[in-house]
């Protein structure tokens, strides 16, 4: 693996929204995120108000236009509230930058460095697929609030859910594009290829999808992408191109050491997800071995569980979080498995197009 374009990690992902006031309460109250660091037209921005949201080490930033023709005011018309920018921390913001627009990545941002009493911070983004941008983030000279123009916020308004870290990341591209992202990341990040699944491994009987998995040299940087695939129905990857006009990020998985307490408290607060038939769970230690967890809740709540060669893992995801059938998250626990719930794929499928077929759309 080529070392050119080394991560330390996510930094954050920003969603471009319609009202980020509004957007940080339902992930303050639903998901129990805290609102660490803002800024908008207190702080002197006149453009644009952000609002830091922080679990763990998960950090969100909620981002909303002032005017109807600035930039992030335009991409939530086009596409909702939806994760406009993927940004990893790096060493060095720069040589991220020039490593990877000289392997072909087309830059969106020049490598930009901003200062106030926190030091120094510089960051750069290149395209993704759609309008997503892949931003690069050095901190190492940064003991700041967030970033410069931001100010702390309160942070002992919640004690979250119990949620860790972001486990991975999920693009949903169009019909013939999966290989191109795949060799993109490869060639200008040095990403490598995990697993392939085809549509014979993600299908039902009306409709299917292809996947491929790439991720960076320290594993911590999963990027699933898909694509749709032929079927007598309309896959879910068709239908979200459809509704968020394009590529983009289908899902995020957040990551959690005990699942059944964050679920339990998500639905509490009013989280709503795909339901999974009771079915599913006869015999379910007979066909994947013994877990640690009691069945029966795993059952109740709606958590769905897979077992490798490693271990097994526990997952469940989220009803879409907006009024377009686009953006959900992914709650994963794993318990020695490092693989992605292929065992659960056909389940997954099914519960999705019964919602489908709610919305008119498969």
């Amino acid at each position: 693996m080529s070392e050119f374009c080394p991560i330390k990690g996510f930094d954050h992902l920003e969603f471009y929204v319609g009202n980020a006031k509004q957007a940080a309460h339902f992930y303050s109250k639903g998901f129990h995120f805290t609102n660490t660091a803002y800024r908008g037209l207190e702080t002197g921005d006149r453009k644009r108000a952000s609002y830091v949201m922080e679990q763990g080490n998960i950090r969100l930033v909620l981002s909303t236009g002032l005017s109807p023709d600035y930039l992030i005011s335009q991409s939530a018309i086009a596409h909702g509230d939806a994760i406009a920018v993927i940004a990893l921390e790096v060493p060095d913001a720069v040589k991220a930058y020039r490593e990877t627009t000289k392997r072909g990545a087309r830059g969106a941002i020049p490598p930009t460095e901003e200062r106030d009493e926190g030091g120094v911070f510089r960051y750069a983004a290149i395209h993704g697929y759609g309008e997503v941008l892949i931003k690069f983030v050095e901190r190492d000279n940064y003991q700041g609030v967030f970033a410069p123009g931001f100010q702390s916020r309160e942070r002992a308004n919640t004690q979250g859910v119990g949620l860790t870290h972001i486990d991975h990341v999920v693009g949903n591209v169009e019909l013939g594009a999966m290989d191109k992202w795949v060799q993109f990341f490869a060639q200008t990040m040095g990403f490598e290829l995990l697993v392939h699944f085809d549509d014979r491994t993600i299908a039902t009987e009306y409709s299917a999808l292809m996947s491929k998995v790439m991720q960076d040299s320290t594993g911590k940087i999963k990027f699933p992408i898909n694509e749709p695939a032929q079927g007598k129905g309309q896959s879910q990857i068709q239908e979200y191109l459809d509704y968020n006009y394009g590529p983009g990020v289908q899902h995020v998985a957040l990551a959690t050491d005990n699942i059944i307490q964050t679920v339990s408290q998500l639905r509490d607060s009013g989280i709503e997800f795909l339901d999974v038939p009771l079915t599913y769970y006869e015999n379910l230690e007979e066909r994947l071995g013994k877990i640690d967890e009691p069945v029966e809740k795993l059952a109740e709540l709606g958590i769905l569980v897979d077992r490798d060669r490693d271990g097994y893992l526990l997952q469940i995801f989220t009803q879409p979080v907006e009024d377009r059938p686009t953006l959900f998250f992914e709650v994963i626990q794993r318990c020695g498995s490092q693989g992605f719930g292929e065992g659960n794929f056909k389940a997954l499928f099914e519960a999705i197009e019964r919602e489908q077929i709610q919305r008119g759309n498969l």
